[in-house]
């Protein structure tokens, strides 16, 4: 175990040596960012002053090398406009991200796994020819058209919840939360359920197919036939073997979440990454780009690796030896 982990994370750092190379020959390629640093009325003089001062002037290897010396630090430059931190400013809208993340795969989990057992128990009932069709909208509609029309419906017509804003927060060590305040929860329930829709119908169509294959199983007719009740047939049998795939997709689904939701974030401005990272490429702001790449990689990697290690908990034939599983 300890030498598969050891092998995953020298991965790691290979794939964010990679993805940092080919982000930053990208982002040099394309645009100027002095032109949007400066003013239209900017001498040719007070540009190369800018380039000068953001070592934009030196050729493309001198400015990856430099980059890459100070990455080693966790130090990824200052923000071409802010003049900040480049890292600083990505962990200042993590807990935003993480938070809308956590609650929207929190709520397609709690509504995915429940519908999707009942739809793999009761396949030809007409409950079941409902979840489906809801669960083929879910996965079919795409995310800024299901958050106009929760806007539209609830904020603006039911006037039920804010249309956008990430509402008042509470300090609990270095996060700031909104869960723990009611005008926080009012602005999160809406772009959390824009995520939770398409999420929870992938949910539905995992559990439901691997509730279908286990039914057959020997172990389910054994249970049965000792006289079980279904309801521990379901709870201890039943959702302890078809966890495995739900796992799965819910911890890649999650990992999308935090990489993938600037469109949520954007159409309800929510101030998390997601936004941060559209405004910056936007703006060709190079350090906050590659840091929020690295960054999201390393995260990625990580979260598959505990995906990995949750296998060998929730099933004993799974086993990770060495480099392989």
């Amino acid at each position: 175990m300890l030498a598969y982990i050891i092998r995953r994370l020298l991965q790691a750092l290979l794939v964010m040596a990679v993805m940092s190379g080919l982000v930053f020959i990208g982002l040099y390629v394309v645009g100027d960012p002095v032109s949007m640093m400066a003013s239209p009325e900017a001498s040719e003089l007070d540009r190369e002053a800018i380039r000068q001062t953001f070592g934009l002037d030196q050729p493309l290897w001198q400015q990856y090398t430099t980059f890459m010396a100070h990455a080693v630090r966790l130090d990824f430059g200052k923000s071409f406009l802010t003049g900040q931190p480049a890292m600083g400013l990505i962990l200042e809208r993590m807990p935003a991200t993480l938070e809308l993340a956590c609650v929207s795969m929190l709520l397609a989990l709690l509504a995915g796994v429940p519908m999707g057992i009942w739809a793999g128990l009761k396949p030809r009932a007409l409950s079941t020819r409902g979840i489906m069709t809801g669960s083929v909208l879910g996965f079919s509609l795409p995310n800024f058209w299901v958050g106009l029309m929760l806007i539209m419906v609830f904020a603006v017509q039911l006037g039920w919840f804010p249309a956008s804003g990430r509402g008042r927060t509470v300090q609990l060590g270095p996060l700031d939360l909104s869960v723990l305040t009611l005008d926080g929860w009012q602005r999160l329930v809406l772009p959390a359920l824009t995520i939770a829709l398409a999420k929870g119908a992938l949910i539905i169509r995992v559990t439901r197919a691997a509730t279908r294959e286990a039914l057959p199983m020997d172990y389910i007719k054994f249970a049965r036939a000792k006289g079980l009740a279904w309801s521990r047939i379901l709870r201890v049998h039943l959702l302890k073997n078809i966890l495995i795939p739900i796992v799965t997709v819910g911890g890649l689904e999650f990992g999308q979440v935090v990489a993938f939701a600037v469109v949520t974030e954007t159409i309800f401005a929510w101030p998390g990454m997601g936004k941060l990272l559209l405004d910056s490429i936007i703006t060709l702001d190079r350090p906050v780009v590659v840091a929020y790449l690295i960054l999201i990689v390393f995260f990625l990697v990580m979260l598959n690796l505990l995906v990995d290690i949750l296998y060998s908990v929730l099933d004993p034939r799974v086993r990770i030896q060495g480099g392989k599983a």
